[in-house]
């Protein structure tokens, strides 16, 4: 626990978000900013613990059934992947990702395969947000971008 402590106090002051993954209780007591509830996390219904208005609840799905069950968990933004074709995973296509964005009332984040050549078709399905591993990599990251990155206050 004091691990976690002092690892949450890093991301504060370096004005980063800290989230604990399928522990709603933990996330609570360490004071995160909010649980991730991972695509294989079936369980876990969140409408039983109430919380500050900042505590975020994220996730992830790929399909329409999960992204169903993450309603039910009272899910507020949902990462939605893979988008594009990388290494370990096969693409949704475009036309799929708007079908599962547009079935459901949560924020949806891009994610899976964003890469310098593919950005610019983020505008096509104009998701909240997006992510990625390697495009934030600061030695692969695009020195300019249709993008502009805007840090969250929230």
């Amino acid at each position: 626990m004091e691990t976690l402590v002092r690892l949450r106090d890093f991301c504060k002051k370096n004005q980063r978000k800290f989230y604990i993954s399928n522990d709603i209780k933990l996330a609570i007591n360490v004071k995160a900013d909010g649980v991730y509830i991972s695509s294989s996390n079936k369980k876990l219904n969140s409408k039983f613990f109430s919380f500050k208005n900042k505590f975020r609840i994220i996730g992830s799905a790929h399909n329409l059934k999960e992204i169903k069950l993450k309603e039910l968990q009272n899910i507020k933004e949902i990462f939605i992947s893979p988008l594009f074709k990388d290494k370990t995973n096969k693409q949704l296509s475009i036309y799929r990702y708007l079908k599962l964005k547009h079935a459901t009332y949560m924020k949806d984040i891009s994610l899976g395969g964003i890469n310098e050549k593919n950005i610019k078709k983020l505008k096509l399905i104009k998701p909240c947000g997006f992510a990625g591993i390697s495009f934030f990599d600061k030695k692969k990251a695009p020195k300019k971008g249709p993008f502009k990155f805007i840090k969250s206050n929230d």
